[in-house]
């Protein structure tokens, strides 16, 4: 199952790579392309290959909702008893795909790739870094790549993954919280040949932010324990600076420390605001009720 957005230039050659991995495994298979709304002409490609490949089938939504929407779209129409998940960028290889079911033996649900020499630039990586030991730490199961989309799901995952009405879309994640067992293989990682990376830094930080919020309680308690020791520190210092005043007299100096000490907790208070206000949105979110996605085709 591939998601895509704007990625014509690829899409031939990944069909082509993806046949022949595939037709390897001698076993059924079905391709199934998401398009998120793209605007490049992927709609035109994906009709040609539904057309001359039986095995591919295509849903297009009618704008772009993000790449977690595309594969629960796609899992919702998978009919397989495991379900593969790939970029359509090419940096993972197709041919990785049978070194990937292979690791899936018996007790293991879910096998991620784990992206070896990754052709990205530093700050990419960084991020990357950040969100793979936060969702590690909020999910409870440790895996070094997260963020690589090249994964085998066996049926059952996939059922209780589409079983979950929530707003917090972030499969692997999610996969890893239902798994019995989740394993991690080492897989090529290519430059990418066309167009650009849709994941950039600050939308890396904000899947974290995302995945904080949404699978763990663990920011608004930090900030309540930050809020009660913030209020025992001014305490304190209310009354070091009374018995000052006492002793010593009026002053004027220190005008400026207490100014940035104000501006630190104001900007606490401004913090938890912001995590209360994330809280709150997801709670309105949930309540709405509203479809993941909204599909205008499919072809199948």
């Amino acid at each position: 199952m591939v998601p895509l957005f704007d990625e014509a230039p690829s899409l031939v050659d990944l069909h082509h790579r993806l046949t022949l991995a595939l037709k390897g495994l001698a076993q059924a298979y079905e391709v199934i392309f998401v398009d998120d709304g793209s605007r490049d002409g992927s709609a035109d490609v994906l009709r040609a290959l539904h057309h001359q490949d039986s095995a591919v089938r295509v849903v297009r939504f009618n704008r772009n909702y993000g790449q977690h929407a595309a594969v629960f779209a796609g899992m919702e129409r998978a009919r397989g008893d495991v379900v593969v998940t790939l970029d359509a960028d090419l940096q993972n290889p197709p041919e990785e795909i049978p070194r990937l079911l292979q690791a899936l033996t018996d007790g293991v649900d879910v096998v991620g790739g784990w992206r070896v020499s990754r052709h990205d630039s530093w700050a990419r990586r960084a991020a990357s870094w950040v969100v793979n030991r936060v969702t590690s730490a909020v999910v409870g199961v440790r895996q070094r790549d997260y963020g690589c989309m090249l994964r085998a799901y066996r049926r059952p995952v996939v059922d209780q993954i589409l079983a979950c009405p929530g707003v917090s879309q972030f499969i692997p994640a999610l996969a890893a919280g239902f798994a019995t067992s989740v394993k991690e293989i080492p897989i090529d990682h290519a430059a990418r040949e066309h167009g650009r990376s849709r994941y950039g830094l600050f939308r890396l930080l904000r899947l974290n932010f995302d995945l904080l919020t949404g699978f763990s309680l663990l920011p608004i308690q930090l900030v309540s324990v930050i809020g009660i020791l913030v209020a025992l520190l001014g305490l304190g210092f209310g009354v070091f600076l009374g018995l000052r005043r006492l002793l010593v007299g009026p002053e004027v100096e220190g005008v400026f420390t207490l100014f940035a000490i104000l501006f630190f907790f104001v900007g606490l208070q401004i913090l938890a605001l912001g995590l209360i206000g994330e809280y709150v949105g997801r709670l309105y979110q949930e309540v709405r009720r509203r479809p993941r996605y909204v599909i205008s085709e499919v072809l199948e």
